[in-house]
């Protein structure tokens, strides 16, 4: 009974959830910055990629900040999908996520939560200089009282290829080994200024001491030249983090209270000075961002006039927006607007669009989708699910591959077949049926029979 539990556990700790684009690995490009048709998940919406390709390579070469593009495109184009895929290719390049509506629904103003946002996707890069030991543990001595009360003592010996030294160990480095249960023939490092202790894997020597080790065991070279070194650390922290540790009492703790609040303008002026006189040291390095706001429209004029004048700051990062609508109402006013952002706004933007995708593409989209999901599906199911996707939405499409798979258990079918996607398509309607559904049985719904006023319609048009 103990073996099923434990197998159990191990099978959960293993799951990984799906998402919507967990498939996506990158923008799918070439040397050359030229489309691939089909690769890293990415499939179709050349140009489009191949834009974003070009804004990626500008931004890892850290020399633009203050810029904006936008993705414009109907929905289900694949402009979050492209949005994913470069911060998949951007690496350790800080890039924050948000959607537009997050700014009306915290606590804090408008402004403060879009400064939190720009400030969370520009990374300080702070180099330091630390004091190390490092080498192949060699032996480990620990001495115990006879009566086990008094203070435990010990000696380390450490070895590189060059040398070999044995260190006096105290209660504290005791402890900080057993809690890391280093043991002979690992590699370890021992911060001098701290006393921290990192085992940075077994030593290549030591591979035959065991019959068969575990697949979390990693096996390193044993380090060369002197125990004692001098190493450059390199930490990347974003402006905000460093704007929460300095405006609260609790310094790093606030970080995971989630409550960061209102942070003083004085606070950050104080911090963007410091951060340019360690610039200037050579001690800090600046990594401009990539700040992603979704549904663009949903913000107001007083939003829109804060972003022109923030995106003109020294310290601002690459912002990308993405919008699914056309002519549309700029929120808070009564004028119209392209995707519903002001036309000076629009202005500053590079604008990537993005086409409706063809019947092929959308077939490999949907055949990504299934391995992703490891569900088999016969040829002729995805024809018909293409054939789905088609007529109604790709996202509709999408969800019935796993109701279709579940459908498909349940008979004991190996693979989906052309009667599991009926089936679930006549279970979950899409979203023409069900306007269409409304339409017919409306008189059958609350509320129906009360028709508003003439000018209860024009207030709601005005709103």
């Amino acid at each position: 009974m103990e073996s099923i539990i434990a197998a159990k556990a191990t099978d959960i700790s293993k799951l990984e959830r799906t998402g919507a684009h967990s498939h996506i690995r990158g923008l799918g490009l070439d040397d050359k910055l030229e489309s691939r048709p089909n690769s890293q998940g990415m499939v179709g919406q050349l140009k489009a990629r191949k834009a974003a390709g070009v804004i990626v390579k500008v931004i890892k070469q850290g020399k633009i900040s203050g810029r904006a593009i936008m993705m414009a495109g109907a929905p289900g184009t694949g402009k979050t999908a492209i949005a994913m895929a470069m911060s998949q290719e951007l690496g350790d390049v800080p890039f924050t996520s948000i959607a537009a509506s997050e700014v009306f629904s915290l606590e804090v103003s408008k402004t403060e939560s879009l400064t939190q946002a720009f400030r969370r996707s520009i990374g300080v890069r702070i180099k330091e200089e630390s004091e190390v030991i490092e080498g192949e543990v060699v032996e480990i001595q620990i001495d115990r009282s006879v009566t086990g009360v008094g203070p435990k003592t010990g000696k380390l010996t450490l070895k590189t290829t060059d040398m070999e030294t044995i260190y006096d160990l105290g209660q504290k480095m005791i402890t900080s080994l057993t809690k890391e249960k280093v043991m002979a023939g690992d590699v370890i490092q021992i911060d001098k200024t701290t006393g921290r202790i990192t085992r940075l894997g077994r030593s290549f020597t030591r591979a035959r001491d065991f019959d068969a080790t575990g697949p979390d065991v990693k096996f390193v070279q044993c380090p060369d030249g002197e125990l004692q070194t001098r190493k450059e650390i390199v930490h990347l922290v974003s402006l905000h983090e460093i704007d929460v540790i300095n405006s609260r009492q609790q310094g790093f703790l606030a970080l995971f209270s989630g409550e960061t609040g209102e942070i003083k303008s004085e606070v950050r002026e104080q911090i963007n000075q410091k951060i340019s006189e360690w610039c200037e040291e050579g001690k800090a390095e600046i990594v401009p961002g990539v700040l992603f706001i979704d549904e663009i429209h949903m913000l107001d004029m007083e939003c829109f006039s804060f972003l022109n004048r923030a995106l003109e700051d020294t310290m601002a990062p690459v912002v990308i927006m993405a919008s699914n609508r056309g002519m549309s109402r700029i929120r808070g006013t009564n004028y119209q607007s392209p995707h519903g952002v002001p036309i000076d706004f629009l202005d500053r933007l590079l604008i990537i669009s993005t086409q409706a995708y063809s019947e092929d593409d959308i077939r490999q989209i949907l055949k990504i989708r299934c391995d992703e999901e490891e569900v088999d599906m016969t040829e002729d199911a995805l024809a018909v699910l293409t054939k789905v996707a088609t007529e109604t939405s790709l996202r509709y499409a999408i969800h019935l591959i796993s109701t279709g798979h579940l459908v498909a258990q349940k008979r004991q079918a190996a693979k989906v077949d052309v009667v599991d996607i009926k089936r679930v398509y006549s279970l979950f309607l899409d979203e023409a049926r069900s306007v269409q559904y409304l339409k017919d049985y409306q008189d059958e719904f609350m509320y129906n029979e009360i028709a508003p006023s003439r000018g209860e319609q024009m207030a709601v048009d005005s709103i």
